[in-house]
């Protein structure tokens, strides 16, 4: 799961360490260099009985270059004791290259060039000590950079279900085909794992064929399917749910809406309603983890026109981008909760930011 951003992170850090390794075997030559000058001045001096100019002492005056070389002496310093600073000019390239990979596997703009910013502002004029290495410190700079684009608006929804008054209604929306309704039997198993029972509710009634996929959905996971006749209200499918749910005890509703874009003003306005007849609490938007820059756009959109608590992204393991879940959370302040990752209705996993970047960052 998304294996090729991850090899072009591991990419950069492979950059910066040979840029520091180049300009420390530098360090190490003029090191050895000026040690050699100062044994044949020491050996000239003893030669001609005369005091040898003492070791770091100036023979003579800073050239112009030399004396506007303030980062050389700094590194010269760093370099005696052991340490390696990093300077912009160490991150150019790297940063650069970081830039294009990022943009590349789909990651919006603004969370490239965040990403970007806190690389390079938690880098530059960080000494490396030399029980450190340069691929420590800048996969600790990736790491704190990605987790906090990708961490925006995180909540435990496990923690958010029990504390919640029962029963929990949570709304399905998204663009048609990307698996809502797949997605909505696998959280009723994944619900069913943690000792929650749920019951599922079919408020897409416009769609021809959408009460039968449900319910077979419903069957194949043994849940109670609440349908209306095609062309029903959906907000009277999903209140009707929810009493079901009171009257039988059961703990979360999960209700099915239409596929509809932003743009189609009567879906969002029966979304609307769903919203104030039955007050939710979630709504998640759903959509392909592999549509990357779009469904980044979508999700924007639909937080813009109906605000959502959080988002699902079914095809995880077929994406090698991981554009849409780096940047989602980012773009709309609502977190990514969990993750499609194959076909069976076990294949769902709750999103973890800390646990995705560390998989990201991990060498082979």
């Amino acid at each position: 799961m998304f294996d090729g951003l991850k090899e072009k992170l591991g990419s950069f850090r492979d950059e910066v360490e040979e840029e520091v390794e180049e300009k420390e075997a530098a360090a190490e030559a003029e090191a050895a260099e000026a040690d050699a000058e100062t044994a044949d001045s020491v050996s000239a001096a003893e030669e001609a009985d005369e005091p040898a100019t003492p070791a770091g002492a100036p023979e003579r005056e800073s050239t112009e270059d030399e004396s506007d070389s303030p980062g050389r002496l700094r590194q010269a310093a760093a370099f005696a004791t052991g340490r390696v600073i990093i300077e912009e000019g160490d991150l150019e390239e790297p940063l650069w290259s970081l830039e294009m990979a990022l943009l590349e596997s789909d990651v919006e703009m603004s969370v490239a060039e965040e990403i970007l910013d806190t690389v390079r502002e938690t880098l530059i004029g960080e000494s490396r000590k030399q029980v450190d290495t340069t691929a420590e410190l800048v996969e600790d700079a990736l790491h704190d950079a990605l987790v906090d684009v990708i961490s925006v608006g995180q909540f435990d929804f496990e923690q958010r279900i029990a504390d919640a008054e029962k029963p929990v209604t949570i709304v399905f929306t998204g663009v048609n085909g990307v698996g809502k309704t797949t997605s909505i039997a696998k959280l009723s198993e994944w619900l069913g794992d943690r000792g929650y029972s749920s019951v599922l509710a079919n408020g897409d009634t416009y769609r021809a064929g959408a009460n039968e996929q449900i319910e077979k959905h419903a069957e194949n996971v043994g849940r109670k399917i609440i349908s209306h006749e095609q062309g029903g209200d959906p907000a009277a499918v999903i209140y009707d749910g929810v009493e079901y749910a009171k009257a039988n005890d059961v703990d979360v509703v999960l209700g099915d809406t239409a596929g509809r874009l932003h743009t189609s003003n009567d879906l969002m306005t029966q979304l609307s309603k769903i919203h104030r007849v039955v007050e939710p609490e979630m709504t998640l938007f759903v959509d392909e983890a592999v549509a990357g820059q779009d469904a980044v756009e979508r999700a924007k959109e639909f937080n813009d026109a109906a605000e959502i608590d959080g988002t699902v992204l079914t095809k995880a393991d077929a994406d090698s981008s991981g554009g849409a879940a780096i940047s989602i959370a980012h773009v709309t302040g609502r977190p990514v909760l969990f993750l499609g990752t194959g076909q069976g209705y076990d294949d769902i996993q709750e999103f973890d930011p800390e646990a995705l970047v560390d998989d990201l960052l991990a060498e082979e």
